[in-house]
């Protein structure tokens, strides 16, 4: 009976080593994914903005009712950001942060400030959720997932959310 209880003791934690979540793996994400995103809408550089997105990328904008593949996704980004005459910071909180050593998903809300801190200051809140892969040992966007759920996401639901840093609470 004693060794039954140590193999199945043995099984136990070998997977929750092999398929446990790692801090390194959140930083890594933060990284090269969420701080890159981050400057590149703040910047306007759509070719940083390509680079964190896997060539294979699906992107579904629920609110206007499609999907994208990569080259138009980033198109769209391009032929945007070089009209704009502004300035506009984007954040990011998260609901779930799930990953392992290859694969990761994470559902969240963003919010997008365009104008900050002039009086003619407006945010947007949408909630996302990604899918990302590990591609030649750096994390990208494989899916990306927004909508504002018929504009019922807020700052409300914003604040709710747990700061990128906040890893202990997954």
């Amino acid at each position: 009976m004693k060794i039954y209880r140590l193999i199945l003791l043995a099984c136990l934690v070998s997977s929750m080593i092999c398929y446990s979540q790692t801090e390194e793996n959140f930083k890594n994400i933060d990284n090269q994914v969420w701080h890159p995103f981050t400057k590149a809408f703040e910047t306007f550089d759509y070719n940083l903005f390509s680079s964190i997105h896997s060539k294979d990328l699906i992107r579904v904008n629920a609110d206007g009712k499609r999907i994208q593949n990569k080259e138009t996704y980033i198109d769209g980004y391009k032929e945007r950001w070089e009209s704009i005459d502004r300035k506009q910071t984007i954040s990011f909180r998260f609901l779930e942060r799930l990953n392992n050593e290859n694969s990761a998903s994470e559902r969240g809300i963003y919010k997008l400030t365009i104008h900050p801190e002039t009086d003619q200051e407006q945010s947007y809140y949408g909630q996302f959720h990604v899918i990302l892969k590990k591609e030649q040992g750096v994390w990208e966007i494989l899916v990306d997932y927004d909508s504002s759920e018929n504009n019922t996401v807020d700052s409300s639901v914003y604040n709710k959310a747990f700061q990128i840093d906040d890893y202990n609470k997954y």
